[in-house]
């Protein structure tokens, strides 16, 4: 895949993310002593939109920004990333969206998310720009600005005939009836895939359970990542070779590559950046979830959430990697 190949339409968040640094995870009504403090870009959709940009694709994204220092700083990194930034508007009443993360030693984090401007993007917004859409090959929401946008987009991206991926993050439950009907590729990682199905995730058996709990919601292709065990994919069940929703046979594990973990902070937003990119260039469904995975890999070796996310070159698509039925 060359760079710069495919388009890759985002729809979603910009936050200023607040990183603190600590030997461990706070407990409720704890004070802990950090270790570090930095202030970095972040947000689910300005962390994917990143991420498909410096892993080959042409990227457009939709958002909002508050008229503040923070918003202005934000749009400057998305602009030097190459973005097409010209549907993120600045909103004169609400602030930047921020994120106060706290990394552990283990490389564990906590997020804490406060909306701002990201939760002042309407559906007025994706009317207005719908050819954003339009000119895209894949589309990619998550759900870090209001529900009815992201339904809007997903309806309008699904009419269009657009590979759509919706990564569910942050959910507490299922999702309304009716929007999985409108999605390709569900992609959530296993506390959201056991919040939107009922089953515990915690292997790449238990993602298999849930993944068809998913599909008979109206999901497609469901992609559980599992953190260092992996991506589990569950496809249609009117794929080739599939004998069904019930066939409890079905589905592909991708093991994680070893890698020394730093922060596993935007882990997941790199691989959808990746993935999507790898779609949008046409690469097989199989390729594209190895590239994802390499790229996510290699941020976790990495400190931050933006500043961990590769760039294509840096990208060892042939690094021995094997996937289990």
């Amino acid at each position: 895949m060359e760079a710069r190949t495919g388009r890759v339409a985002v729809i979603g968040s910009l936050n200023m993310d607040l990183v603190v640094r600590a030997p461990r995870l706070p407990q409720p009504g704890e004070t802990l002593a950090g270790t570090a403090f930095d202030q970095v870009p972040g947000g689910k959709g300005a962390n994917q939109a990143v991420a498909a940009a410096r892993l080959g694709a042409q990227v457009g994204m939709l958002g909002r920004l508050g008229q503040d220092a923070n918003g202005t700083q934000l749009l400057q990194a998305m602009q030097d990333e190459g973005i097409d930034c010209s549907r993120i508007g600045r909103d004169a009443t609400h602030p930047t969206g921020v994120a106060l993360i706290v990394v552990d030693d283990a490389s564990q984090n906590t997020i804490v998310i406060i909306a701002g401007s990201n939760g002042a993007l309407d559906t007025a917004a994706v009317e207005a720009h719908a050819d954003l859409i339009a000119q895209a090959d894949v589309v990619v929401c998550q759900l870090e600005v209001p529900e009815a946008t992201v339904l809007a987009a997903l309806r309008r991206a699904h009419a269009l005939g657009r590979t759509v991926i919706l990564n569910p993050a942050p959910v507490t439950g299922p999702l309304p009836q009716g929007w999985l009907e409108n999605v390709d590729f569900l992609v959530p990682n296993e506390v959201e895939a056991a919040a939107l199905s009922g089953v515990a995730v915690d292997s790449p058996d238990s993602a298999r359970r849930a993944a068809r709990v998913l599909q008979q919601q109206g999901a497609r292709h469901v992609l559980i990542t599992l953190g260092g065990q992996g991506v589990f994919l569950l496809p249609p069940a009117d794929a080739a070779g599939n004998k069904g929703i019930d066939d409890d046979t079905r589905g592909t594990h991708y093991p994680a590559r070893r890698v020394a973990a730093v922060d596993t902070t935007a882990a997941g937003d790199t691989f959808i950046g990746g993935f999507a990119a790898a779609l949008a260039a046409g690469r097989p469904l199989d390729e594209a979830v190895r590239f994802g995975q390499a790229a996510a890999a290699l941020s976790v070796t990495r400190a931050g959430a933006q500043p961990s996310i590769p760039y294509f070159s840096e990208i060892q698509p042939d690094a021995p990697q094997t996937s289990a039925p």
